[in-house]
């Protein structure tokens, strides 16, 4: 898990790094709610997405001003059909979010757009897409 989700982020984001200063690119990492609330019997996906929010904010820090690096950390969005959510609940996991419904894949991309086009003033930041889940 280490390899893809830090040590592939930090490649690529090198190897882009002079491409996107030439042309005043932006880097958006896709975090998760549980890098903040870890998810019991996920220590190694929860610790890995923990260490790519770090990442983030240490290449803003590296890459600034030429180049701007957030991420995005979807909450509940869009399950397998044929496979329940990690504990089981779908109706839980939607009580337990302030908008009372699953995300939806635009509900993320918006989120990423924001960050990439609309967002100038931004770096090192991680946007929780998550419908008010970690409120609860």
């Amino acid at each position: 898990m280490e390899a893809v989700h830090l040590r592939a982020p930090l490649f690529l984001t090198q190897v882009a790094a002079p491409h996107l200063r030439k042309t005043g690119g932006a880097v958006v990492n896709i975090g998760d709610i549980h890098a903040e609330i870890p998810l019991r019997g996920y220590l190694p996906y929860s610790v890995t997405k923990a260490g790519l929010l770090a990442l983030t904010r240490a290449l803003a820090k590296e890459l600034g001003p030429e180049i701007r690096v957030n991420s995005v950390s979807p909450g509940v969005v869009l399950w397998a059909e044929d496979k329940d959510p990690p504990d089981g609940d779908q109706q839980g996991l939607i009580e337990r979010n302030a908008l009372k419904r699953v995300g939806s894949p635009e509900d993320i991309a918006g989120a990423i757009a924001y960050l990439l086009f609309d967002a100038p003033y931004v770096t090192g930041h991680n946007l929780v897409v998550d419908g008010g889940r970690m409120l609860y």
